[in-house]
């Protein structure tokens, strides 16, 4: 039984994506990140940064924080979508990062300077670009490519709960990547996915 501790983010619904996908046995806790849950003592002594995901695996004991650390871990654990060979393995772990570290976070910039009331316009212009440019880049490795790294794997458990949020960042330049568009429409079709997907904190 794994404890998965998750709020309503892209990076809370990441995780829960690969729960479903994998079909491991948890249970979710949700951790309101808008009233401070994540900064009490409990929750740090699992999270010590104090952020969502986080899990405690109650089979081996261990408890994770940082969602590509638990996405590579849950992989690991059940053999499953983190690549067979060697070969495989490196191109979804580069994804992964690629997602920790670009995609992820200059999105959530993007966002965050796109919904203030007073603007600040070079922070928005800057975020909202690299993140026009993320999109580029993930648009030409998805070329002739279902999924990222070739067969389904965490990079796109990682990836797609971000770029999923392309329509409401209301900027052309990222829903006019077709192929972005149309792996996003993919990974929706898969039924475990949607079930993941579907969780809400209530």
């Amino acid at each position: 039984m794994i404890t998965a501790y998750l709020w309503g983010t892209p990076n809370g619904y990441k995780l829960a994506i690969a729960l479903e996908e994998m079909g491991l046995d948890h249970a979710i806790t949700w951790v309101n990140i808008g009233k401070g849950e994540q900064h009490a003592p409990e929750f740090l002594a699992i999270s010590p940064n104090g952020k969502i995901p986080a899990i405690m695996d109650h089979e081996t004991g261990i408890s994770l924080m940082e969602s590509g650390a638990i996405l590579q871990y849950l992989a690991e654990k059940t053999g499953r979508f983190g690549g067979d060979t060697p070969q495989e393995r490196w191109a979804v772990t580069q994804w992964l990062h690629w997602q920790m570290g670009g995609l992820g976070p200059m999105m959530g910039q993007a966002n965050h300077f796109r919904g203030l009331a007073e603007k600040i316009p070079y922070a928005e212009t800057r975020y909202r670009d690299e993140t026009a440019r993320l999109f580029g880049v993930l648009d030409r490795q998805l070329e002739g490519r279902d999924y990222i790294a070739g067969a389904y794997s965490i990079a796109d458990m990682a990836a797609v709960a971000w770029a999923g949020m392309a329509p409401m960042m209301e900027d052309d330049r990222l829903t006019s990547c077709s192929n972005v568009m149309a792996w996003i429409a993919r990974n929706l079709a898969r039924p475990a996915t949607a079930r993941a997907i579907a969780l809400s904190p209530g």
